[in-house]
């Protein structure tokens, strides 16, 4: 085993602890915070902030299961090695593959918002023209080495942060000196005075939830960092224990600054609250400034998932025997799986092709389809760490809380956001894609294993 590891081509360990912590960060707050919100706050108002509140506690739970998985073996390429590892080679193979397309369906919503977000400036640009711009710089970028995607990746990934907190200061200050908006004024009774804190009931609350997991997909990337992260022992926990309170606090603030400055039922649900607030409270040039970051923002969490489509093909065909995997899992001079890369950036580009022609539901339904797939990865990852810890109950290390509570409370929260995306028709279809997708690479991996016997 260890012979079949030693002959494997290694990855450059060329990521610090700030390319790993931004990394992470980076490929969460995107579209799902800048754009999706907007559908969020229309469903279920003011109690959004709840629905970031308990799944970024979720999410924490879950980081906390898969670092401690992480410790166990920093040797490992990808946490799908450690669901093949505890979950059987069946599992592991479904939930790659499963967690690729996650990532390619993520990268598609950010090249459609790509889109979305030019035509602010430009009106008559069309959609599917800047998402192609922006795909073939991020592709360059990271094809030339990992630490020059981790540099570009940090600096995107603070232009936002930086915004946020600038945005969170600015909507506080307009609320202490109560700033005329045509609505109104700037002010906490704008989040009560209407309804109370839950005024589409506890049905809009719980509906809301498919968006508000959308907005959190891809903090686990740190899973796919290992292999590619000096001193992994010190830099991965750092990185779990920061990032999941760092996120909590940028949504939930932002939201409910957005909220306290414009009245939440004038928000649109099809358009970033970002922007459409600021533009319509009279700052224009505020409007250009937070559209230049969720701009970056998107472009951000399309870098992010570029590099982890290129990270998960590498690792699913690095250990295949065809020729054609052999081929896909060929490092580049600067250790980077450049091929990997290639083919991965080329199925995020039927984004393009979408948005060419059919504009206005691409974002639903790619972003109901990453959603329930994710759901399906994050509970591979809390059963193969369930798994781990029957099998080494007292292994030290960075252990995870309240087990084994926690882990189901988890697997709880997620069955229950999937039962929820049966009462929506939109993700309804997306859940059924999803389903049959899962399937029938259950199947797939059952006859080519008969095959093979």
């Amino acid at each position: 085993m260890q012979a079949e590891k030693d002959d494997q081509p290694e990855l450059a360990r060329n990521l610090k602890s700030r390319h790993v912590q931004l990394i992470a960060i980076g490929g969460t707050i995107g579209t799902g915070l800048f754009l999706g919100s907007g559908q969020s706050i229309h469903s279920a108002g003011p109690s959004i902030l709840f629905a970031y509140l308990i799944t970024g506690g979720i999410c924490f739970l879950l980081m906390r299961a898969l670092g401690e998985l992480l410790m166990s073996d920093v040797d490992s390429h990808t946490f799908i090695d450690f669901i093949t590892k505890y979950l059987g080679k069946d599992a592991g193979w479904v939930t790659g593959w499963t967690y690729w397309i996650c990532w390619v369906a993520l990268a598609m919503a950010e090249v459609t918002a790509i889109g979305l977000y030019i035509k602010f400036w430009l009106p008559d640009v069309p959609q599917w023209l800047p998402g192609l711009i922006a795909l073939a710089v991020l592709l360059l970028l990271n094809l030339v080495s990992v630490g020059l995607f981790g540099e570009a990746e940090f600096w995107f990934a603070l232009i936002k942060i930086v915004a946020i907190i600038g945005l969170i200061v600015l909507g506080i200050f307009m609320m202490i000196v109560r700033f005329k908006t045509p609505l109104g004024h700037a002010s906490l009774a704008n989040l009560v005075n209407d309804g109370g804190l839950f005024p589409k009931g506890f049905g809009g609350f719980l509906m809301s939830l498919q968006m508000v997991v959308f907005s959190f997909v891809g903090i686990e990337m740190v899973g796919l960092t290992a292999s590619e992260t000096k001193d992994p022992h010190k830099v991965i926990p750092e990185a779990i224990n920061e990032i999941p309170m760092r996120i909590l606090l940028f949504y939930v603030g932002a939201l409910f600054v957005i909220m306290c400055i414009y009245p939440w039922r004038h928000v649109s649900p099809v358009n970033s609250p970002f922007v459409e607030v600021f533009n319509n409270v009279g700052i224009p040039f505020a409007a250009d400034i937070i559209n230049f970051v969720v701009l970056t923002a998107a472009a951000s969490a399309c870098n992010s998932s570029i590099f982890s489509t290129g990270r998960l093909l590498f690792s699913l065909t690095v250990t295949g025997k065809s020729q054609s995997a052999q081929w896909a899992a060929k490092l580049s001079r600067r250790q980077v799986p450049a091929r990997a890369i290639l083919i991965s950036t080329a199925v995020i580009a039927v984004a393009v092709v979408l948005n060419l022609f059919l504009p206005g539901a691409v974002f639903t339904l790619v972003s109901s389809m990453a959603t329930i797939s994710f759901l399906f990865v994050w509970a591979m990852i809390m059963l193969a760490h369930l798994r781990y810890k029957k099998l080494y109950p007292h292994k030290e290390g960075f252990r995870m809380p309240f087990y084994p509570v926690s882990d189901y409370l988890v697997l709880g929260f997620l069955l229950l956001t999937a039962i929820i995306m049966l009462f929506d028709r939109a993700m309804l279809s997306a859940l059924i894609f999803a389903v049959v997708w899962i399937a029938t690479l259950f199947i797939l991996r059952r006859l080519r294993r008969a095959a093979k016997a």
